[in-house]
């Protein structure tokens, strides 16, 4: 009946099969690139029905470490994590070193990481964005936007608004390649130092479009990131606007616990 002995809700049987799964993928029994079984050899080996099977894969899924196929079931995705350390991956050491944010980031994880320049050039700002740089909405911002690739693998979008007046005078700005540190260093070599980035987060469902980009499957989770990047003259100098998968990243944050 679904009660245990003292009162306690038992674990429904589709949740015990879709844990066991994921134990499996996660011990490496099933490895990247395996196929999990499929839904009448999991009814053989559980003694369950379809219907049960297809409840446990709705949670496997749901754990980010398969993606469905059509045709074909499902398979164990070769995604690991990236470690997004958001206390530390702006630190003007890196900029100083060479290295943008993104870079910075895979580096610590042992990827590879690879950038795809999708855009470059003046936009008319759209209202958030505006709103964030302090501008009417349509006013005229250079964008820059990318696609950027971990072992191969595309698991970020990232568009950043400029504000025209601060980049006119920046060519390296215009260019697919702004140099060593990225764009935050040349804002840097320019007298735009900076104070402090302010990030804001939402999690949501991908739509058919953004699943197609980071090649993920229909409804897949993403997380919707918006940055400022405040200067120490209280100017927000880019908004940059990143869509992430969310199985391939991990927020770890640092919160002083002073005044």
């Amino acid at each position: 009946m679904g009660i245990a002995v003292g009162g306690e809700r038992s674990v429904p049987r589709y949740v015990q099969i879709a844990d066991e799964i994921v134990q499996h993928i996660r011990a490496g029994i099933l490895k990247p690139g395996d196929m999990v079984p499929s839904e009448s050899e999991l009814v053989e080996r559980y003694g369950v029905s379809g219907g049960t099977i297809r409840k446990a894969m709705v949670e496997v899924r749901a754990s980010g470490l398969v993606e469905t196929r059509h045709g074909k079931g499902s398979i164990v995705k070769d995604r690991p994590p990236v470690r997004h350390r958001s206390s530390d991956r702006f630190r003007r050491s890196h900029r100083r070193g060479g290295k943008a944010a993104y870079l910075a980031e895979s580096a610590q994880s042992g990827a590879t990481a690879k950038v795809s320049v999708l855009y470059i050039g003046p936009m008319e700002a759209p209202e958030d964005a505006a709103r964030r740089l302090g501008v009417s909405a349509g006013t005229q911002v250079l964008a820059r936007r990318r696609l950027y690739f971990r072992n191969g693998t595309p698991v970020e979008t990232a568009t950043s608004y400029l504000p025209w007046d601060v980049v006119k005078d920046i060519p390296e700005l215009f260019a697919e390649n702004p140099g060593g540190g990225g764009i935050y260093a040349r804002l840097e070599d320019h007298g735009h130092e900076f104070a402090e980035f302010v990030e804001t987060l939402q999690a949501r469902p991908a739509s058919k479009a953004e699943a197609s980009e980071l090649a993920l499957s229909p409804g897949s989770p993403v997380v919707h990131l918006v940055r400022e990047a405040r200067t120490t003259e209280g100017r927000v100098v880019e908004v940059c606007d990143t869509l992430m998968a969310a199985d391939q990243f991990v927020f770890e944050y640092r919160i002083p616990a002073v005044d």
